[in-house]
């Protein structure tokens, strides 16, 4: 029989603070999604037309994720029906930097990385 503890559950990367924060922003949608918040709030809707290809589901997951995080702030508006925008708090917005020069960087290299791939299939 499991022992009960008071001791919180250690969350993922809570040990390692490049692990944690990379978990989280590093997957398919995080990044895409804070890019298409940098201009201001928006509700769900706008978000799943900016970003695309993505399905309601993830994009739920996602943003729940992000607000988990500190990144993004759910604002619910008390009418009907309800409204509810997503807009980035202060940690988000101070994201925005290190997160252009990534998708730069990315931009920059893509060329040279799809080149090296296609070398080490041929291999």
């Amino acid at each position: 029989m499991p022992k009960e503890t008071d001791e919180p559950k250690q969350q993922p990367g809570a040990g390692c603070p490049i692990r944690g924060v990379l978990d989280r922003i590093g997957d398919q949608w995080s990044l895409l999604t804070l890019e298409a918040l940098e201009d201001g709030k928006k509700r769900f809707n706008e978000l799943m037309r900016e970003i695309g290809d993505i399905s309601k589901q993830m994009l739920s997951k996602t943003l729940r994720h992000l607000e988990q995080d500190g990144f993004v702030r759910r604002t619910v508006y008390p009418q009907v029906p309800p409204r509810v925008e997503y807009e980035l708090t202060e940690l988000g917005q101070s994201f925005l930097i290190p997160m252009k020069t990534l998708i730069g960087w990315a931009e920059q290299n893509q060329p040279a990385i799809i080149s090296a791939r296609q070398r080490n299939e041929n291999a």
